[in-house]
């Protein structure tokens, strides 16, 4: 068997994602997410330039030496653009390999290892009242794990929660917008939100909370040793985690379980945080971190030292990765919970998927493969539009973070 065809997608069905297509001699293809958010047509000058002419006559069925031969054939490893690109080929040939067999993914990697996978949705709102009705709507869909983020009062406008009247969208304009954000204000008024949602709604719910990597090392132990009586389930991107060493600080100060990793492409991003146990949960995806091939990789040394996954699950990844991550998710063994955000029906226009969700749980069906395909028609109706993440400034003007 030899891939004859390899290509790539681009479409913006709401918001942009870009698909790698591989294509056999004899008629059985792969898909596979390659969405690097805010910088997608790197990617796709990556995979058009380099990649992709170098799969013509290759062995698809041959996973791991094609994920060596790209990653170790450039001399420029590793980083975002690189590993997105090789994510979604090495996905696209899982794709493959589990058609060929005819099984659904999750039996190709070793069969479940659970029944059903726990998500958690988010609810956010521009005050307390509405934040309070937002997990409260979540709590009645079914879900027992909710990410809660809630506008700051005397900050103009928060990361992570939605504008008036709209579905949440963080990448929101041609180029960078910018904001105001005061980290003094967000820590006095972030444990309050907390105890009012354990107020309302008791112990029994699983509560998240995202930083957005805004803290130092030193506050961000002081957040998470303030929310310790409120049980978060965990805090995530408390910290830019450029400096690994910087969450020893915060593991000497608290017990709040700490989440992070969705900007992460390697092992070696995570290796010492996992190593001398720092995180409870890695949060590295599939499509950004070289694909399933070494994502696995990350997963069965996170297991050696009690750390489970919490894949991103956003809509800046599109329903192919979403579809992967899930038949992941019902093998991995040290598997915690999965984000969900939920595809609009125009991105759903787009793919077809075998996925299901109820009541705050997923199965990712029995379809061979990944069980996701993108209609090229339908696509083709979308074309991209360039958006990008906003950053943030103190109120000083300092540069801060996004």
């Amino acid at each position: 068997m030899k891939i004859t065809a390899a290509k790539v997608i681009v479409c913006s069905p709401g918001r942009n994602f870009v698909t790698v297509k591989v294509t056999t001699d004899e008629g059985v293809y792969g898909i596979g997410d390659a969405t690097l958010n805010g910088r997608e047509k790197s990617v796709v000058s990556y995979l058009e330039d380099y990649l992709l002419p170098a799969l013509i006559g290759r062995d698809p069925q041959r996973i791991e030496d094609i994920w060596q031969f790209i990653y170790r054939g450039a001399y420029w490893r590793r980083g975002p653009v690189g590993m997105t690109a090789l994510a979604g080929i090495d996905t696209a040939l899982w794709d493959i390999k589990a058609k060929l067999a005819n099984m659904p993914l999750y039996q190709l990697l070793g069969g479940r290892s659970r029944d059903r996978i726990m998500a958690y949705t988010h609810a956010n709102g521009k005050d307390l009242p509405s934040t309070l009705e937002a997990v409260a709507r979540a709590r009645d869909a079914g879900y027992q794990a909710i990410r809660v983020q809630c506008g700051i009062p005397g900050v103009a406008s928060t990361y992570g929660v939605a504008k008036e009247g709209k579905a949440y969208e963080p990448a929101d304009a041609d180029l960078p917008t910018e904001s105001v954000w005061s980290t003094e204000k967000y820590l006095n008024f972030t444990p309050k939100l907390f105890k009012a949602i354990r107020d309302e709604f008791g112990d029994d719910l699983h509560l998240l909370h995202d930083v957005h990597h805004r803290l130092t090392p030193i506050e961000a132990a002081r957040l998470g040793k303030e929310l310790e009586p409120y049980h978060l389930f965990w805090l995530e991107d408390a910290v830019p985690a450029e400096n690994q060493e910087g969450f020893k600080l915060i593991r000497q100060h608290t017990t709040t379980p700490i989440a992070v990793g969705e900007v992460f492409n390697s092992i070696h991003d995570c290796r010492e945080l996992i190593e001398n146990q720092l995180i409870d949960y890695i949060r590295t995806t599939i499509v950004h971190g070289g694909g399933i091939t070494h994502v696995r990789r990350i997963a069965d040394l996170a297991s050696l030292y009690h750390v489970r996954t919490g894949f991103h699950g956003a809509t800046d990844l599109s329903p192919v990765c979403m579809g992967a991550a899930l038949h992941f998710d019902y093998w991995v063994p040290n598997f915690g919970v999965q984000e969900h955000m939920p595809h609009s029906p125009l991105m759903e226009s787009v793919f077809t998927r075998a996925y299901e969700f109820k009541d705050g749980y997923f199965t990712p069906g029995e379809t061979p493969g990944h069980g996701v395909d993108i209609d090229e028609a339908e696509a083709a109706k979308y074309p991209y539009k360039r958006a990008c993440l906003p950053v943030n400034r103190l109120e000083d003007g300092t540069l801060w973070h996004w």
